[in-house]
């Protein structure tokens, strides 16, 4: 952990990680396939599983590591490519692609609002240089729009159905585009041999407990939420929510 950031900053990340399983768990609660409903229950103990997976491993310096060996970052083979793998094994399954299209599409897109603490989660973390300021909305990471504008695209786009589905599915595709540049971003402004950006101040804080958790457990979820929303406005041809 970090020993120069106050108590608030990692509580308060420790917070969003919480609320982002636990509003997952509700999406997956309330899929409109009872079995998926009946399996909830396993998959949060899954999440949690990997939770304190990462735990471990940030804790015991395995990802901190990464800047003195060759090689891609162990953050990405142990954190991040197996949640990539995941996705892309629900996607190419067709149990998988059963338990995409049976989750709530109004509900995921509310799940997008939890940007915004993450937003001010990473200013803070800038201040007490454990992140670049290109990675903060003062910089070039404009992702805090997402969370912003997801409610009013839930309610009045998916709720009372005032905007077309074109229009919902292309702010999914721009948004998705913004959460792919902070990635890039982040992953290259991080001490390793593959840092491009940020060398005054790199990106240390996703090495450290708790914020080794943004891209392992809640990038990973609210990417996944965007791609099951492209997915569902594509292949359905109305709202069934």
């Amino acid at each position: 952990m970090l020993s120069n950031l106050p108590a608030y900053i990692p509580i308060a990340f420790g917070l969003i990680t919480l609320s982002t399983l636990l509003l997952f768990y509700g999406i997956v609660r309330q899929s409109r396939v009872e079995a998926i409903r009946r399996q909830s229950t396993l998959i949060l103990l899954g999440l949690i599983g990997w939770l304190f997976t990462q735990a471990f491993l940030t804790m015991n310096g395995v990802y901190s590591m990464a800047a003195a060996t060759a090689g891609p970052p162990k953050l990405i083979l142990f954190g991040i490519l197996p949640t990539v793998l995941t996705i892309v094994l629900l996607f190419a399954t067709p149990a998988g692609r059963r338990f995409i299209d049976s989750l709530p599409l109004t509900t995921i897109t509310y799940l997008h609002v939890l940007r915004i603490p993450v937003e001010l989660v990473l200013f803070w973390l800038f201040i007490h240089k454990a992140v670049p300021e290109l990675m903060t909305f003062e910089g070039r990471n404009f992702d805090i729009l997402s969370g912003i504008s997801a409610p009013f695209v839930a309610y009045f786009g998916l709720t009372k159905g005032k905007l077309s589905r074109p229009l919902i599915l292309l702010w999914n595709v721009v948004c998705l585009g913004l959460l792919l540049s902070i990635v890039r971003y982040a992953l290259l402004s991080a001490p390793s041999p593959m840092q491009q950006f940020a060398f005054d101040q790199p990106n240390i804080a996703i090495t450290h407990f708790p914020f080794s958790w943004l891209p392992t457990f809640v990038v990973p979820i609210v990417l996944f939420g965007h791609l099951v929303s492209i997915r569902q406005l594509i292949v359905k041809p109305s709202s069934d929510e």
